[in-house]
């Protein structure tokens, strides 16, 4: 895998969750390339789930909520960098205070 930080445990099926800018056959592909099981979902399609199968767990919500976290960086938000390097790196900043937060709302 081209980025990934730590190894995968080898006894799990690896999910990825995505949004409809994923759907389609060349996304898919790279999706199953890498391993993953890709659940892309369409609009709707969640709601309709859950009233078929009231047990249905929801998936598209990790997305959305992920985008509007993303979403309160305004330089993310707005793209200034030209650089895609340098966007990715505030990709990266961002995310890592994401994770981060709640630690230090639990320890401090």
């Amino acid at each position: 895998m081209a980025a990934t930080v730590v190894c995968r445990p080898e006894d799990r099926v690896q999910h990825l969750c995505a949004d409809k800018g994923y759907a389609g056959k060349p996304a898919e592909k790279v999706m199953r390339k890498r391993q993953y099981v890709p659940h892309v979902r369409q609009q709707g399609e969640e709601m309709k789930a859950k009233k078929c199968n009231s047990r249905h767990r929801a998936r598209r919500w990790v997305v959305e909520r992920t985008h509007s976290w993303l979403n309160r960086y305004r330089k993310l938000l707005v793209r200034y960098e030209k650089r895609a390097d340098s966007y990715e790196g505030l990709l990266e900043i961002a995310c890592a205070l994401i994770a981060f937060r709640p630690c230090t709302i639990i320890c401090g």
